[in-house]
């Protein structure tokens, strides 16, 4: 059963100390998130903003955002979540580029910070539900009594891959109030209905923590300098010199600054030998990916999944593919693909869906 918000007050309340029509909403001031204040406003929900300062000094953010909820009417909480931002998501960030892999923060924050706090606040303030911008809809298996994250409408505009390590306590109790509309231009047209000020105000593509989206810069001032070694090829043949491992990423052909005579990709980064590896593009795409680190949004045993059958995704951007998974002896997934990939990542998340709704990821490797 898809979980839309005419349905969530109905469901089975597991926490009776909790308000049911009162929302806890992660508050940007974007138009998303503002939009979705105003849509759970209109289904009969109080609403209550929350705001994260994940800097501890931004407060041009803050007073923005501010602006924005008096302006929808509704009231703003606001926390300085640095420490926390800083041991969960930087301190991974940098390690995992400083090891050769390419991290994707987003994945690492959502159920460590953000509907982390989300969660705990709820339940400080006596809300039973939470709530973001994000385009995704939430899944209730009614035999299973189960939650699932399940793809947006708007496949465009669809993160259902970045939720992949949401877990039943966060599920249970979370809205999605954009996942119906198939068109972000519905959202912008309902923020300008109202005369939104943010109605126009572009989507960020950057990552949110990185001033000019220069995470070289980024991890510099954090010690995590670049040490110059060999670019190799397969069979360890020395071609040149590259920069740092933390400048490069699996499947990367731009910015290599080499010059082989063809065109040449990074095929595999070893950060113990300092060793970028160059190669074809060929050579970037197989059919069999192992992940560790993994989760299952129902919380079964792994081995239920042993042999399944599956969509899978290796990055955000993909296209889901079939693909069967293998558990293996020491807990990690095999994920066999019916066609090849382009180049899984190790750092990054290969995520599993059953029809249109996640079941489960990990972490390539």
């Amino acid at each position: 059963m898809n979980m839309t918000m005419e349905t969530l007050k109905n469901s089975p309340d597991s926490h009776q100390a909790l308000d049911r029509n009162k929302v806890l909403l992660g508050f940007s001031g974007g138009v998303d998130s503002t939009t979705a204040a105003l849509l759970l406003k209109e289904k009969g929900f109080e609403v209550i903003g929350y705001y994260f300062d994940i800097t501890g000094c931004n407060a041009d953010g803050m007073a923005e955002a501010q602006a924005v909820a008096d302006q929808v009417g509704i009231p703003l909480l606001t926390e300085d979540v640095k420490a926390l931002f800083e041991e969960v998501v930087i301190e991974n960030f940098c390690s995992e580029y400083m090891a050769g892999r390419t991290p994707n923060p987003c994945i690492i924050c959502n159920p460590g910070v953000k509907f982390r706090r989300l969660l705990d606040k709820a339940d400080e303030i006596g809300a039973y539900y939470i709530a973001t911008g994000h385009y995704s809809r939430i899944y209730h298996d009614e035999l299973q009594e189960k939650y699932y994250v399940k793809q947006a409408a708007n496949i465009r505009k669809d993160q259902s891959y970045m939720l992949y390590r949401l877990g039943q306590e966060f599920l249970s109790r979370l809205i999605f109030p954009l996942g119906e509309f198939d068109d972000k231009e519905q959202i912008r047209d309902i923020a300008r209905s109202v005369n939104l000020s943010n109605a126009e105000k572009k989507d960020s593509q950057e990552i949110c923590f990185v001033p000019d989206d220069d995470y070289v810069a980024y991890m510099a001032e954090r010690g995590c300098t670049a040490v110059p070694g060999d670019y190799v090829d397969s069979s360890g043949r020395v071609l040149g010199k590259h920069k740092g491992v933390i400048h490069y990423t699996v499947g990367q052909r731009k910015g290599l600054g080499i010059a082989l005579g063809k065109p040449a990709f990074v095929t595999k980064i070893d950060a113990a030998k300092n060793q970028v590896v160059l190669g074809n593009n060929e050579d970037l795409f197989g059919c069999r990916v192992i992940s560790r680190q993994n989760i299952f949004s129902a919380g079964n045993d792994t081995s239920v999944y042993d042999g399944m059958e599956v969509l899978a995704k290796v990055r955000y951007s993909a296209k889901p593919a079939e693909a069967r998974l293998s558990v293996l002896p020491d807990g990690g997934v095999l994920t066999e693909f019916a066609e090849p990939q382009r180049a899984a990542t190790p750092g990054q998340s290969v995520v599993w869906y059953d029809g249109d709704h996640v079941i489960g990821g990990g972490f390539i490797v």
